[in-house]
């Protein structure tokens, strides 16, 4: 029974300060809409920094209202509002669509590319939509649909569109493929070493942010290194590792 119609049943008034800190974490979580309709104007208008900062804000809020929605226990205090497709919505968005449109208007992917462009949205759209895209042991199954990631290292390293298109198409076949991808904020093996990485990260992405325009190589190599080569590489290791003991105990 789901607590409203408990309340209904007992004719109780859930408490109003927990159900209004639940509503707080869901307007929370619908920032990033606002995020995306500015990063959009940010391309429109060429400001390829301004739309960075803005993909940035929005990858925090994901990174922290399911924290803040698990603390609070909004899906007790809601039990009527999904907040699990709002964060899709929204993450579908600023993670999918503005890179899409970002990679077109920027000529990282030219028209001769656009079926690229397609299979991002397609192949997105089919991952958001699967029962298993989060595993229940912490994993995504199918390459995430991190193309803001991707965007922010095609544009610093202005790779040529065959090679940009190129890179797009495999992943986005990857996405079709059950690989299991760590999920950042629970990873089951080696958390303290990914909470660390994942801070230096971070903190990489901004130092080329504040240098904007005049952007060291080396720099972005090495934030390429601390973040998507050591996410990519760990998650493949954990997989086959994982599938090669699983075939051994069958045995």
């Amino acid at each position: 029974m789901r607590y409203d119609e408990w309340c209904m049943r007992q004719k109780r008034t859930p408490p109003p300060f927990p159900v209004l800190r639940a509503w707080s974490v869901h307007i929370y979580t619908a920032i990033g809409l606002l995020t995306a309709l500015m990063a959009l104007i940010a391309i429109s208008e060429g400001n390829a920094r301004s739309m960075f900062i803005w993909l940035g804000i929005a990858l925090f809020i994901d990174s922290t209202d399911g924290m803040m929605a698990r603390k609070f226990r909004v899906s007790h205090w809601v039990p009527r509002y999904d907040g699990r497709k709002l964060d899709d919505i929204t993450d579908y968005i600023n993670y999918v669509l503005v890179p899409v449109v970002a990679m077109y208007k920027f000529e990282l992917v030219t028209w001769e590319w656009m079926p690229a462009l397609f299979m991002i949205l397609l192949a997105s759209g089919y991952g958001f939509c699967m029962d298993v895209a989060k595993t229940d042991d912490g994993y995504f199954t199918g390459f995430p649909s991190y193309w803001n990631v991707l965007l922010f290292y095609l544009y610093l390293l202005q790779l040529p569109v065959a090679i940009n298109g190129l890179i797009t198409v495999v992943l986005a076949i990857l996405v079709f493929v059950p690989i299991k991808y760590l999920y950042p904020s629970k990873s089951p093996v080696l958390r303290p070493l990914n909470i660390l990485l994942s801070a230096l990260w971070g903190i990489s992405t901004i130092a080329l942010m504040v240098n904007w325009g005049n952007v060291d190589r080396n720099m972005i190599y090495v934030s390429l290194l601390l973040g998507p080569v050591y996410y990519v590489a760990l998650s493949f290791i954990l997989h086959f590792k994982n599938r090669a003991e699983r075939l051994r105990s069958s045995q």
